[in-house]
């Protein structure tokens, strides 16, 4: 019986697909086509891997400190299900995160499963056929073989890895592998496509977790090192595994394809491709949403509130309002409530000088949506001027707020839906609809939902400085500082 142990990563940081992904809500979160988020269906994919010849573990889903809650709640779909969350303090890309879930399984006395390596913000068509072809990556995988999953290239792209194998196929559809190339120019993309021997990386990974960890340790030392480091003085907070946040933000920051895949060639590691012939695609532009995406008769992918008139061969997507076209062609227009997206379909992978004004100028936009999600609900900032901000927060059922107070703004709460707990200093008060209370500056406060049903309020915050550092947290259920 073979063991495996399938792997998610959803680290990634969610620019690409800007206005819509955002630092705060990456496109692995989002809903793309489907009811479930792109992140959902990788692990909905994963245990759907089944055979009378596997023994199969429970995902280990490896991500970001920053989006822990929204990781847990988009898992909450998954009944009856109990998986491991792996956070990192930091990014350090793909082979420190492959190494922290090695040591993990290693831990769990899995060192010997075999390891299915996917990136979460991918879409899969044709979900048989993935599975058909995972399991028999697995099998090759067992045999001690590294397995990746190679997409036949349809086009000369310079955003993806290639790889070159060899003509003959073995028994499980492999061949051998004798090249790695991460990005290449365009003339080197358009050559290797001619050539018909060379293959998209999917970033997909078949291998077992001991495998794994020889390699990274014979080809990049200095990565397995300080990963082992950080991860001997981990902390476990119920479902989330944390590694030391000082040490693993000392890990060199690399990728499995630098650290060792290009390594791999002439050494005792075999490198195995599959081709991954499943409707694969990576999402990481609006022109490949477009191509994926079922389109009308005029040509256009139209999503949300939106009137398209003399349009055709365009991307449309309303969030928040109505969006109106006339005579147009060949564009993504993006609405959602802070931010418009126009953009020639031709220039996608352009959206990267937008990304990097709005760092450069230090705009919100590239971070977070007007709506932000907490672990006790969402608030919303539906309006905002000179000393006032306004906004709609949800509390849900049984959940609360932190003990907090401002040094620099008061603020006006009034109950729309719900029954509120409050803590102001020494009272304690109980509102319900179309109540409201005050919170001086600088009172200690804490906004709790004892109720059954979502609790709402509209929130006027007035002060000389409005930002959200400016709270001092007392006490926290969740955890933060």
């Amino acid at each position: 019986m073979i063991k495996i142990l399938p792997v998610i990563l959803c680290g990634g940081s969610g620019s690409r697909l800007w206005p819509l992904s955002r630092t705060n809500m990456p496109k692995q979160f989002l809903t793309i086509e489907n009811e479930l988020t792109l992140f959902q269906e990788s692990v909905e994919r994963t245990l759907k891997i089944s055979n009378s010849d596997f023994n199969s573990e429970m995902p280990i889903i490896l991500g970001n400190e920053e989006h822990r809650f929204l990781i847990n709640e988009q898992l909450g779909c998954f009944k009856n299900n109990t998986f491991q969350i792996l956070l990192e303090p930091s990014s350090r890309n793909t082979a420190p995160a492959i190494t922290f879930a090695a040591l993990q399984a290693q831990e769990r006395n899995l060192s010997d499963s075999v390891l299915i390596v996917t990136p979460s913000d991918h879409k899969i068509s044709d979900v048989d056929q993935f599975l058909n072809v995972i399991s028999n990556a697995i099998h090759l995988a067992h045999q001690e073989h590294i397995v990746v999953l190679g997409v036949h290239p349809r086009s000369a792209e310079t955003g993806y890895g290639y790889i070159k194998k060899l003509e003959i196929k073995g028994h499980f559809n492999e061949f051998d592998v004798i090249q790695f190339t991460e990005k290449p120019e365009k003339l080197v993309a358009q050559s290797y496509l001619e050539s018909g021997n060379f293959f998209w990386n999917s970033g997909i990974f078949v291998v077992k977790a001991n495998v794994w960890l020889r390699a990274i340790e014979k080809f990049s030392p200095d990565i397995f090192n300080a990963t082992v480091l950080a991860f001997q003085e981990k902390s476990q907070d119920g479902v989330f595994i944390r590694p030391d946040k000082k040490l693993f933000n000392l890990v060199p920051n690399n990728s499995i394809d630098y650290a060792v895949m290009e390594k791999c060639f002439g050494s005792e590691f075999s490198v195995k491709l599959i081709e991954l012939n499943a409707g694969w695609s990576d999402l990481g532009t609006w022109g490949s949403v477009f191509n994926i995406s079922k389109k009308n008769e005029d040509q256009n992918v139209l999503s949300g509130d939106v009137i398209a008139n003399s349009t055709s061969n365009s991307l449309i997507h309303s969030t928040s309002r109505l969006v109106a076209t006339v005579g147009i062609n060949n564009l993504v227009v993006i609405e959602t409530p802070d931010a418009v997206l126009i953009l020639n379909r031709d220039r996608d992978q352009d959206i990267k000088t937008i990304v990097n004004q709005l760092d450069q100028l230090n705009r919100e936009e590239k971070v977070s949506h007007r709506k932000v999600n907490r672990p006790w609900g969402f608030y919303d900032t539906i309006d905002m001027g000179v000393r006032f901000k306004v906004k709609r927060i949800q509390v849900n059922p049984g959940a609360s707020l932190s003990l907090q107070k401002h040094n620099k703004r008061a603020e006006h709460w009034v109950v729309i839906r719900g029954t509120a707990k409050i803590v102001n200093d020494d009272k304690v008060l109980m509102l319900s609809e179309n109540q409201s209370t005050y919170i001086p500056l600088g009172a200690k406060h804490r906004l709790s939902n004892p109720g059954t049903i979502p609790l709402e309020i509209i929130e006027v915050q007035s002060g000389s400085y409005l930002e959200e550092d400016d709270i001092e947290r007392f006490d926290d259920h969740y955890g933060r500082e």
